[in-house]
């Protein structure tokens, strides 16, 4: 209840605090967003800003903290990064002469809402999330209501919170809708989720309904089903986007009509990349202080355009498992590395090119400036130049079209001939572990297909009809603000360019009225001005009063003057104020009006923008490629990977001082599963793992890749358990974090994945983790479900051992040369294993003073001299050597282990399995 005695600004402050409880409300009171009571509190705490008072009628003083208008952008955006949500409450009509402004809420300012250019990052995605339980099925939907984005997907399985989590990982939204209510993830399981760092809303549970879901979706795009928008069948994905989308309408409902289209998507469609590789391989960011320095993206990144940006960003999170797509930005990517002209014509283009998915989003909210038309106008004028040079490389193209297949029996013969010669290019001698599934095509002589599609559309729509609207209606450099005016063009509204002449005249009149009084009174101290109080004046000084007119009205007295209007000054007066009046309503109508035009051509001018983005990170690709000495890979569906002279794309950017020696991999599920790296700290065991890595996620997403060769057999997902790290919000150690990365490895990854390992085993004591990461290589290798290509550095000289019994192991490691007491590490990844460390090498490389680096050689002696030691050493070795588990071993027949292998487990129920299996415990246990 309100109380009636309180001041009217008061009760209307409270009936709306009332409507948003959850959110801090910014009410417009003239220049300044006020904020009172706890909401005073909090801002004045978390902006740092003076706390106040103000009397509110009976109730006395309430705090007040408040933030001026044209500052609140800042504001709000420290605001919301610390997840709090800001209601917007403005004045939406004139100040009456009594009684209170009228004021209403126009929008709930939440993480996943932002559509400010000033609070979002250009070059990535602002997403809202949204995710749903069923059992084991959860549907996940996001959206950026600054570009238009809308999609949706449906997991199932025993781990759908976790592949939930690994979605959330790769959108890292800003904001997440999770329903309120039992069965439904709560708060913090979310939080326990792998690098989860997104602010969670809870919601209301029914709008997640699917009938409240589905009536909002189908309301919204004005439809009679969603089976057109791929939903059939998605019951859970369409619960997640209706609640979406219903949590747009309540907070930034002018967002919604940019939501026009609504994709499904699988997961299985893309290669699968947990939160803790993502990390590992530095994707977006460097683990170093979190920057795009040092980052994969820092290195492709050479787009032009945020949407360009933005794009690319998307394809690295999602790199595809789809062959023909891969192969049709492959050909893109290689058609501009190829024509050098075309691609540096194209860059300083695309550079032109303003963000038009968010030019387009603010227009159609109506937050649009009027240099943001100019923005898009100028955006748009590009793409006939863009699409005249599309034009002439088609043409160029078309003529080499009778010529291609001659050109390339001329580049086959040509590398024919290479692979004769003795100076074909071939693998290291000390590489040679197995033969490649199929030759390798020498990437440079590449010459793509002419009658592939080239990456630059004919038909790419320059929208000239906008074009035209916007030049005939916004002048060519308009102000910042519509409130400044002068922001239509003359000529496009016959009504306004009268008010302008009416009001030009008039000014005119009364520019010239000083010099005609006086001239007329014989004044010649006469003056005329204005205030805002009262208006245009004639002012004459008390000497001269005698003089005055009789027409003169007296208006105001000063000390030394009186100042005067006269009928004829006030008719011009009213007919300036009134004209500047109507001429500010009529400039925010007719710029509404062509707003709402654009706005109507969003489809296509989003058409445009998509292409130009795709042709933009095509092109960042070449020109990455050509100034990196990038070929293009091979792309197969075998289970191949085959890089000569690989590089490690990152690392090699950043060496100034020595060159990136080059490395080559040969992995294969049939002969060469498991390749065991060993060598000393420092020496590249860890570069040379995320290499590999690397490049099959660069091909993957239609990149060339730093290598001599390649040929990449796609992969599904690739894992990697690397470093040492600990997570102490969830009491996890070193050694629990990395046991729990591993299990994950161990229970998702197929003969399809690419596995990465680097020192398991290590963050306990000796014994355990030699167990632990033997017992890790032999499940790989043996598992049937299993089977993955892996990559195994490891301090475990033992571990090279099982190159003797598991048949698809391969022993490497990283060379070294010794001159004394000096180590020279090679970088050079050859065959066999190593059996030592170099341990106290790298511990003087890094600076440990002298005693100590003498006292450690001093204590390794004695240790190797002990018999004891030399001993374990040797018991471990022959341990090593030894047949691998039982399980899995050929042995002398066993009565246990025949009716194990003759068990039909496919037919078997969960409980008449385990039933079974306690059974035979028993029988082994009695023998």
């Amino acid at each position: 209840m309100i109380d009636k005695d309180l001041t009217p600004a008061r009760r209307q402050y409270l009936a709306f605090k009332k409507k948003y409880p959850n959110a801090i409300l910014f009410f417009r009171m003239g220049d300044f967003y006020e904020t009172f009571d706890d909401d005073a509190r909090l801002v004045s705490r978390e902006l740092e800003i003076v706390l106040t008072s103000r009397e509110m009628g009976k109730a006395g003083r309430v705090p007040l903290a408040g933030i001026p208008h044209h500052a609140a952008e800042g504001y709000i955006a420290r605001l919301i990064n610390k997840g709090y949500k800001v209601a917007i409450c403005e004045q939406i009509g004139p100040v009456p002469a009594t009684g209170i402004v009228e004021r209403d809420i126009v929008r709930v300012v939440t993480p996943g809402t932002v559509v400010e250019p000033g609070l979002l990052s250009e070059r990535r995605n602002n997403y809202l999330a949204a995710v749903v339980m069923d059992g084991d099925h959860a549907g996940l939907a996001y959206a950026d209501v600054s570009t238009g984005e809308f999609a949706a997907t449906e997991m199932s399985g025993g781990d759908v919170l976790l592949a939930v989590g690994q979605e959330l990982a790769r959108l890292q939204p800003a904001e997440c809708l999770i329903a309120e209510a039992d069965g439904q993830p709560s708060v913090a399981d979310f939080a326990r989720l792998p690098s989860f760092s997104t602010h969670v809303t809870t919601y209301e549970s029914w709008h997640f309904s699917a009938e409240v879901a589905q009536r909002a979706l189908l309301e919204h795009f004005q439809v009679a089903t969603l089976d057109g928008f791929g939903l059939h069948g998605l019951p859970v994905a369409m619960r997640a986007a209706g609640a979406l989308l219903q949590y747009v309408q309540e907070t930034q409902p002018a967002a919604l009509a940019q939501l026009a289209q609504l994709t499904t998507y699988t997961l299985s469609s893309f290669m699968v990349l947990d939160a803790a590789t993502r990390r590992n391989l530095e994707l977006t960011q460097s683990t170093r202080g979190g920057s795009l320095k040092g980052s994969l993206l820092g290195v492709l990144d050479l787009t032009r355009t945020a949407m360009g940006g933005r794009l690319l960003r998307r394809w690295l999170g999602q790199p595809l498992v789809d062959l023909p797509r891969l192969l049709e930005r492959q050909e893109a990517v290689a058609a501009l590395y190829a024509d050098t002209q075309t691609r540096l014509s194209l860059l300083p283009l695309l550079a032109k090119v303003a963000d038009l998915e968010r030019l387009v989003a603010r227009i159609g909210q109506h937050i649009a400036t009027p240099r943001d038309l100019i923005g898009l106008k100028n955006s748009l004028a590009i793409v006939p130049e863009i699409v005249a040079i599309s034009s002439k490389q088609k043409a160029e193209s078309d003529e080499r079209r009778t010529a291609g297949s001659k050109q390339q029996v001329a580049v086959d013969e040509l590398w024919d001939s290479l692979g004769k010669s003795e100076d074909a290019v071939s693998p290291d001698p000390a590489f040679q572990m197995a033969e490649p599934a199929s030759p390798l095509p020498h990437p440079a002589l590449h010459i793509p297909d002419p009658d592939t599609r080239h990456p630059l559309p004919a038909t790419l729509d320059p929208c000239l009809d906008v074009v035209s609207l916007i030049e005939q209606a916004i002048v060519p450099d308009p102000p910042a603000t519509l409130s400044e005016g002068g922001v239509i063009r003359p000529g496009f509204s016959a009504e306004l360019d009268a008010l302008h002449n009416s009001s030009r005249h008039a000014r005119e009149w009364i520019a010239g009225l000083e010099r005609l009084e006086r001239e007329r009174t014989g004044i010649k101290s006469l003056k005329v001005g204005y205030n805002k109080v009262f208006g245009y004046y004639i002012e004459v000084s008390n000497a001269n009063l005698p003089q005055v007119p009789q027409n003169y009205i007296r208006k105001q007295t000063l000390v030394g003057a009186e100042r005067f209007i006269t009928p004829e000054l006030k008719e011009y007066e009213s007919l300036v104020l009134n004209a500047q009046e109507r001429m500010a309503e009529l400039e925010s109508a007719l710029f509404r009006q062509v707003c709402d035009q654009i706005a109507g051509q969003a489809e296509r001018i989003l058409k445009t923008a998509s292409a130009l983005a795709h042709l933009d990170v095509y092109a960042a690709l070449a020109e990455v490629a050509v100034r990196q000495n990038y070929v293009r890979p091979v792309l197969t569906t075998d289970d191949v990977i085959h890089i000569i002279g690989g590089r490690h794309p990152v690392v090699e950017t950043t060496l100034t001082d020595e060159p990136f020696v080059p490395n080559d991999v040969y992995l294969c599920n049939k002969d060469a599963q498991i390749i065991i790296l060993t060598g000393p700290n420092m020496a590249g065991k860890s570069t040379y793992l995320r290499q590999v890595a690397l490049i099959v996620l660069m091909a993957q997403i239609g990149s060339f890749v730093p290598a001599r060769q390649a040929t990449i057999g796609l992969v599904d997902r690739i894992f990697t358990r690397v470093g040492a790290q600990d997570d102490i919000a969830t009491g996890q150690s070193t050694f629990m974090v990395e046991m729990v990365e591993t299990a994950l490895i161990l229970h998702h990854a197929t003969p399809r994945s690419l596995i990465i390992l680097d020192e398991i085993g290590r963050g306990t004591s000796t014994y355990d983790g030699l167990a632990i990461a033997r017992a890790v290589v032999e499940y790989i290798h043996n598992h049937p479900r299993l089977g993955a290509k892996t990559l195994f550095a490891t301090h475990y000289h033992e571990l090279t051992e099982l190159a003797k019994s598991l048949p698809r192991v391969r022993n490497f490691n990283v060379a070294v040369a010794e001159e004394g007491d000096r180590v020279i590490f090679l970088r050079k990844i050859v065959a066999g294993g190593a059996d030592r460390s170099y341990g106290i090498h790298v511990a003087q490389l890094a600076g440990l003073p002298r005693t100590v680096i003498h006292r450690a050689q001093e204590v390794l002696e004695e240790l190797e001299k002990d018999e004891q030691g030399r001993g374990r050493k040797e018991r471990l070795r022959q341990q090593m050597a030894q047949a691998q588990l039982p399980l899995f071993a050929a042995e002398e027949k066993n009565p246990v282990l025949e009716e194990l292998r003759s068990l039909p487990i496919a037919e078997m129920s969960p409980l008449e399995a385990i039933n079974k299996l306690y059974e035979l415990q028993q029988k082994a246990m009695t023998k």
